[in-house]
């Protein structure tokens, strides 16, 4: 019998440490609390990540989480902390889920009251554009409060980027590579000169000779009808539509995949295209999380 109790003790603590490490990595909703990795931490340094947001819960989970997540996983020393951009965002999450997520100036009053000596700020946008610009100038409020505080870089920065996101979407939709479908990507779109980013991402994708993949915006250009006439101009007779966006939330799911006439998935249709719509944000792609952990690295260099 003593036996038996001591082979069920050892089980109960072999399961209690199996929960524990499974659940170390983990980014809890909200992301003012530190991330629990198991490894002592630098209470004098955090990484705070800054999304512009989502309310699509399960889409959130799977990138803005996904991309904390190997943040934290590369950097177990550090707090990993949350802000979202999108005032709008964070009142519906608090109203519609009781969900408590911190804006950028409330994330960083709470390190400055923390004690944080050296804060690194890794924003997830697509590009240094009016949010990124904004970030910045906000950041400079509360230089003389910190140490150091240091701004991580947009996805779409260095040339060594744009290949590296290139690699990464190609080689997520490789599948669809069948001669007969072309691949449109929908990003945002803005009116800032880095709008430049999706001509650029365009150019390069066909000198790499991926000339089944276009880019196109849902405010801006390259716009709809650039891929629709893409697509005629070179035969396509299917499209696959997938978010250039971090998260597959409003845009993904209403302007690109939704059902009113006047989403790109139905304009399309009503053009005579074949059209798959894959709600499926660039977070969740490892390669793309990765790309953020080495603009972290560059950060705290």
């Amino acid at each position: 019998m003593k036996n038996v109790k001591k082979i069920l003790g050892v089980i109960l603590a072999m399961c209690f440490l199996m929960a524990f490490a499974t659940g170390c990595n983990k980014v809890e909703e909200g992301g003012s609390e530190p991330v629990d990795t198991g490894v002592q931490k630098d209470k004098t340094t955090a990484i705070l990540v800054v999304s512009f947001g989502t309310s699509y819960n399960d889409s959130r989970e799977k990138t803005i989480g996904a991309v904390e997540n190997a943040i934290a996983k590369a950097y177990p020393q550090y707090e990993v902390r949350r802000a979202f951009t999108s005032q709008i965002i964070i009142d519906k999450l608090k109203e519609r889920d009781n969900l408590s997520i911190d804006n950028v100036q409330e994330a960083l009053d709470r390190a400055v009251a923390d004690g944080i000596k050296t804060l690194i700020v890794q924003p997830t946008h697509l590009m240094d554009g009016y949010e990124y610009n904004d970030l910045k100038e906000e950041l400079t409020n509360y230089e003389g409060r910190f140490d150091a505080i240091k701004l991580g870089a947009p996805l779409l920065t260095s040339d060594e980027d744009f290949d590296k996101v290139i690699d990464a979407i190609t080689k997520d939709t490789e599948s669809f590579n069948d001669g007969k479908t072309l691949v449109a990507f929908m990003g945002h779109g803005t009116e800032a000169d880095s709008n430049e980013v999706y001509e650029k991402l365009n150019t390069k994708l066909h000198e790499k000779n991926f000339k089944n993949y276009y880019v196109g915006t849902v405010e801006a250009e390259p716009d709809l009808w650039d891929v629709i006439n893409y697509a005629e101009d070179n035969s396509f007779s299917t499209i696959v539509l997938q978010p250039l966006m971090v998260v597959a939330g409003d845009h993904a799911n209403n302007d690109m995949a939704g059902d009113e006439e006047d989403s790109w998935k139905s304009q399309m249709t009503s053009e005579g295209f074949q059209v798959t719509p894959v709600l499926k944000g660039l977070g969740e792609i490892e390669a793309i999380q990765q790309i953020y952990v080495e603009h972290v690295a560059a950060a705290l260099k």
